[in-house]
């Protein structure tokens, strides 16, 4: 895997060119000299962590011929105080959407993310506590 990231020369913006070819912009607070157009690289980070984990979460489920519709991750997390200002908790909860979707097979998609298939937070979870809880909306 590969990525290149720029400085646009302006402000604290960043444009990321991943190794798949996609453009990713990043940009500092304010306070820290960007200008707030892009999200922050610590916010991609938490991003690709729900994104890492949905993946696993909707794949097993429809691998198991569950007739999943939809799926949400909503992550909340808090940084140390100090640098380096890592991760030190993060909490996810899925939306998860579908037809009769049996608890158990989402619980049990969740866990095989957590535990086994999501590089992300498996990774992060060396630096921070990681919960997750979720719910079933039938549809």
């Amino acid at each position: 895997m590969e990525c290149k990231v720029k400085w646009s020369g302006d402000g604290m913006s960043f444009l990321a060119e991943t190794g798949s070819n996609h453009i990713v912009a990043m940009d500092g607070a304010p306070e820290a000299g960007g200008r707030n157009l892009a999200p922050r690289p610590m916010e991609m980070l938490l991003a690709g962590t729900g994104g890492c984990t949905a993946f696993d979460v909707v794949m097993i489920l429809k691998k198991g011929r569950h007739a999943i519709t939809g799926c949400e991750v909503s992550l909340e997390a808090e940084r140390a105080d100090s640098e380096p200002k890592v991760f030190t908790r993060i909490h996810l909860h899925f939306k998860v959407t579908g037809k009769q979707l049996k608890p158990d097979a989402v619980a049990r998609a969740i866990e095989l993310s957590k535990d086994k298939y999501c590089s992300a937070s498996i990774m992060l979870g060396k630096t921070a506590s990681i919960t997750h809880d979720f719910e079933i909306i039938e549809g």
